[in-house]
């Protein structure tokens, strides 16, 4: 039997990416897919009919995660379709690197509120229908820059250790109701935003991590698989560094 079978997961940020990767390694787990997208619909009406191909249900949302009541809808328009959510990944996040003495207030606030309070937004819509059916797995997507910081990202930096402090929390609260919180800290993750930097400096991370190589975004995703499935059923309030031995 596939791990995820006859659940429905919830994914902010599926169009592309790491995101991608995830509602891929999902349906092929059988997991019928709800996930959120922001501009292309041409994009995500493409990954709907990949997602169904592997005979599960699939629909994308177009919804911003940051918008407090977008996420409410969102999550209401998602159980009007699918009848339940099991699984909820917070996937959805940006980056405006500079150094600290450059950044300005405007961009602080941007990368805080897409990567940070978004997370809060989803799940605050998605814990009741998840106690009321007593079972739920929330995966928060943090990153290695979150655990030990990086210089021009003081602001990714700071919405990415949030998300560390607001998982552990979670998981304290909700234990109880059979609803688990974890978090997943990817290294150098290889996907078309790195694809865009020069060679050397590809290599030059690569060089650094123990493994000698970027991560895959289906890295990302089997942690996510596991985090999901009940082989992790005793497993909450832990950070899950997906990172090829970066921050070892």
């Amino acid at each position: 039997m596939k791990l995820l079978q006859n659940k429905t997961a919830l994914i902010t940020g599926a169009s592309r990416g790491i995101g991608k990767g995830i509602a891929i390694e999902f349906a092929k787990q059988g997991a019928n897919i709800a996930f959120t997208f922001n501009a292309s619909v041409e994009a995500a009406k493409e990954l709907e009919n990949e997602l169904e191909n592997y005979g599960v249900k699939a629909k994308g949302y177009q919804s911003n995660a940051a918008n407090f009541d977008a996420a409410q809808q969102l999550v209401k328009d998602v159980i009007d379709d699918f009848e339940t959510v099991h699984i909820l990944i917070n996937n959805a996040g940006i980056t405006k690197d500079n150094l600290l003495m450059r950044i300005t207030e405007e961009d602080f606030d941007k990368v805080i509120e897409v990567n940070l309070k978004s997370v809060f937004n989803l799940t605050k819509a998605i814990i009741r229908p998840m106690m009321k059916q007593r079972e739920g797995s929330i995966i928060n997507m943090s990153s290695v820059v979150g655990v030990k910081g990086n210089a021009g990202q003081t602001n990714y930096a700071a919405s990415k250790a949030g998300i560390l402090g607001f998982t552990k929390s979670v998981a304290l609260e909700l234990g109880s109701r059979n609803i688990r919180c974890n978090a997943i800290a990817p290294g150098f993750i290889e996907t078309e935003m790195t694809g865009k930097l020069d060679e050397k400096t590809v290599n030059e991370w690569r060089n650094s991590i123990p493994l000698k190589r970027g991560g895959s975004p289906e890295d990302v995703a089997n942690a996510c698989v596991f985090l999901a499935s009940n082989l992790s059923s005793y497993i909450t309030g832990q950070t899950l560094n997906v990172d090829g031995g970066m921050l070892t």
